[in-house]
């Protein structure tokens, strides 16, 4: 039984099909990013190809489980990996990382009788790439099945979904993700658990993703903006002390999607006025979240604008009343 938490419904459909006469070679993971669908497809690989009475590996390890990767970036990169270092990897799938799986499907299953490629994520697979892995869908060899895990199912080419089933992984709940934060990040503390949850939208991985980058005290100041307005750009400071000086890009995104997070938790608050106000200021900050991989920010003035957008929200203060 896998350790994974959550997606019950999803281990069910999938012991299911693997336990019918006929299951299907070729299969979607579709769901949100960082919701658990890579691990899953490891998992239900490793079920997969294991063997009554044959001594398993990894499933990171195993000759029956083939995972494409992003490649070196280019050949100093290469170099790096080759000696161990650190590598930039591509962002895409290229077609060579296919073909070198299907000359491995030339060959019989190594432990047992199965064979199981995963594509993590499908959606990386370049056009060419893409065309390829067609053709072993649509002839696929004996044994040999095809985990695609994917964000977007729509980036997919319509021939490759129309060969595979889809199996469906919603977000995870607040509770469950609070698991997952207990077991994989102990030394969090409560402050930055709940500004995790609260941004992650029933992702662990975004989750895990925001402790990493301590955005608990961050997400205190973004509350506070909502409350309290900020005539006097007094906490707008403390937001950018918050944030820092000298943010990487990454933490800058984080900023943006907490903050993101946040403003989505106001929209059943308050008047149809305020509620405008409120789906204005989520598209303003899906619009910068969009434009960060490739606008160069200048990181006090994106501190100001996150603020804005969050003290506009600010009940009057009568109101409270």
């Amino acid at each position: 039984m896998s350790d994974l938490f959550g997606h019950d419904s999803a281990w069910r459909e999938w012991r299911r099909a693997m336990g019918s006469a006929r299951m299907h070679h070729a299969w979607i993971l579709a769901g949100p990013k960082g919701v658990g669908k890579g691990l899953f497809a490891r998992a239900a690989a490793a079920e997969l190809v294991a063997e009554p009475g044959v001594p398993q590996p990894p499933s990171d390890r195993h000759p029956d489980i083939l995972i494409p990767d992003h490649p070196p970036e280019n050949k100093e990169e290469a170099k790096k990996r080759d000696d161990g270092g650190e590598y930039r990897r591509k962002r895409s799938i290229p077609i060579d990382e296919i073909r070198t799986v299907q000359h491995r499907l030339t060959t019989r299953p190594t432990l047992g009788s199965r064979r199981v490629v995963i594509i993590d994520p499908a959606d990386d697979l370049e056009k060419a790439a893409s065309n390829a892995l067609l053709k072993s869908l649509e002839e696929p060899p004996a044994g040999t099945f095809f985990l695609l895990v994917t964000h977007k199912p729509g980036r997919l080419l319509p021939t490759i979904r129309s060969r595979c089933r889809v199996l469906r992984f919603d977000p995870l709940d607040e509770a469950t993700i609070a698991k997952v934060l207990g077991r994989e990040a102990p030394q969090a503390d409560a402050e930055a658990r709940a500004a995790a949850i609260a941004a992650a939208e029933g992702s662990p991985g975004a989750a895990l993703e925001f402790v990493e980058q301590d955005l608990g005290k961050l997400h205190q100041a973004m509350l506070r903006l909502i409350r309290e307005g900020d005539e006097s750009f007094e906490l707008r400071g403390a937001l950018a002390a918050q944030i820092g000086a000298r943010p990487t890009r990454e933490r800058q995104l984080a900023a943006i999607d907490l903050a993101r997070a946040v403003v989505a938790a106001e929209l059943p608050r308050g008047d149809r006025a305020r509620q405008e106000r409120v789906i204005a200021a989520h598209g303003a900050l899906v619009r910068l979240g969009a434009q960060m991989p490739t606008y160069n920010f200048d990181p006090a003035l994106l501190v100001m604008e996150i603020g804005a957008l969050l003290a506009s929200l600010a009940m009057p203060r009568e109101a409270a009343y």
